[in-house]
């Protein structure tokens, strides 16, 4: 006999969306389970945002200890040999930190009460479903559903990943040797975090973009630093380049894989050690039955469609995260979720965010909340700009930050000064999104940032400058 769950909240998936909506409606007293077939933390913990930040950050370690170990060392600092990298325990190390994330998420489902089932689901209808689980099948019938299944690495198909030449971003957190020359199929920011870090690390990379610049997503000016330091770090960057395929070549040890691209009409091609694909993500849409639920999806035909409560058209029936549209950013996905476990509390809650932070961890790391200027004046803003150089932050020059050029930027309504975005690019700038995200949330205009008063020395003060420079008068440039 097949066992029969019945529960008020029914979570598929427990990523950054799924496990954060199931501890929730835990606190809440709902009665809840949350089914996931991997293992909890979702893509973000299990294999992108957490362990590519763990190995960016060995990266960086990395390349500074090379620095102390060149001819006169650095800083006055010097080591008296050569590092190496062990990227065998490099991985270990990362996964020891990913494993830790994924029994403290297990522990605090626990903590709420929530039930976990480890299994893959299918619908049968709109609240019904089967659980594959290790134990045999398990149906369960709920009153509300959120789907929180997250997205998936989208394959080229004439070069799909053997996860061994060809490779996804999965295939490249968990390296058993770090190789000599990797190229990137994509030039966005899961390509580019990854090869910022190889290149730090020492492998010889070749990025192939088959857009008119990498970073596409963000305009000239902020990419501009990160195109200095790719240079300046050897990296080959080929845009307008489309790829065509990859052949593994030779025998044993010495097989390599070459990669065919096409650029100004011309066919090119390079050998290296790995192909690393990153053209993008699809929302996990497919295999589980929605068909069966009667969800219906966007214009797109990508995502699931919802409202600003995250509700589909079928009542009971929530999406969240990836599934649900862009931007597919995990924080998206923990804030949809918190907020749909307080609906279906009987809570009044809204999707209305002024604005999503979105953050790049390449060297220099981007940050980008809000309008852009040239955003701004598309929406009939007429906009007053001001920018402040990290070179001109004591806290960035003691870090070293300001060396690519970079430089938080101010972008406000000219007639009331309400800040309408804050864009920063340069080292360690990412932890400042959050006062940035807090500033326009609060609907912040210049003046309530300007006579705020920051700590110094630290790199917030960069934030404060930029918006005196807007208003006409920052004390630390001309």
């Amino acid at each position: 006999m097949i066992e029969s769950r019945k529960c008020q909240v029914l979570i598929v998936g427990a990523g950054p969306g799924g496990y954060v909506a199931g501890i929730r409606s835990g606190q809440l007293g709902l009665d809840t389970i949350v089914v996931e077939g991997d293992k909890a933390g979702g893509t973000c913990l299990i294999r992108g945002c957490i362990p590519s930040k763990a190995i960016i950050h060995a990266a960086e370690r990395f390349e500074a200890l090379r620095e102390h170990s060149s001819e006169g060392g650095h800083m006055g600092l010097s080591v008296g040999s050569e590092p190496e990298v062990d990227m065998a325990a490099l991985v270990s190390w990362k996964d020891a930190i990913v494993d830790k994330l994924n029994k403290g998420v297990e522990a605090l489902l626990k903590g709420a009460d929530v039930e976990l089932v480890k299994g893959w689901a299918t619908f049968t209808g709109s609240k019904h479903c089967t659980v594959e689980t290790p134990e045999g099948p398990l149906r369960i019938e709920a009153e509300n559903v959120i789907i929180a299944t997250g997205s998936s690495h989208i394959d080229l198909p004439f070069m799909p990943c053997d996860e061994e030449f060809v490779i996804s971003s999965t295939g490249a957190l968990d390296l058993g040797k770090l190789p000599k020359k990797a190229a990137i199929v994509g030039g966005g920011y899961i390509g580019l975090e990854l090869g910022c870090a190889l290149a730090k690390l020492g492998t010889e990379v070749t990025v192939v973009e088959g857009l008119d610049s990498i970073m596409a997503m963000f305009d000239e000016e902020l990419r501009r630093p990160l195109k200095i330091w790719l240079k300046r770090h050897g990296v080959t960057v080929h845009t307008n380049a489309l790829a065509r395929g990859a052949v593994v070549k030779g025998k044993g040890a010495s097989r390599k894989v070459e990669l065919t691209f096409e650029k100004g009409g011309e066919e090119q091609s390079i050998k290296v050690d790995k192909v690393l694909v990153t053209i993008g993500r699809r929302p996990n849409t497919k295999g589980w039955g929605f068909e069966n639920m009667g969800v219906r999806m966007d214009v797109s035909g990508r995502f699931i469609r919802i409202d600003n409560q995250c509700r589909t058209n079928v009542p009971g029936i929530f999406a969240i995260g990836d599934v649900s549209g862009e931007p597919m950013l995990a924080h998206k996905a923990s804030a949809q979720g918190e907020m749909v476990a307080e609906i279906i509390a009987g809570h009044s809650r809204e999707f209305e965010k002024v604005a999503i932070p979105a953050i790049v961890f390449t060297e220099p790391e981007i940050v980008s909340v809000g309008l852009s200027p040239d955003e701004a004046k598309e929406l009939g803003e007429e906009v007053i700009v001001g920018k402040f150089p990290l070179a001109a932050n004591s806290r960035a020059l003691t870090l070293e930050a300001e060396k690519t050029g970079g430089f938080v930027r101010v972008t406000a309504r000219k007639s009331d000064h309400v800040i309408l975005g804050v864009q920063a690019v340069g080292s360690h700038v990412a932890e400042l999104n959050g006062e940035f995200i807090l500033a326009l949330e609060m609907g912040a205009l210049l003046e309530d940032i300007a006579s705020t008063v920051h700590a110094h020395p630290t790199m917030t003060e960069a934030f404060h400058e930029s918006i005196l420079k807007t208003l006409g008068h920052a004390i630390h440039t001309t």
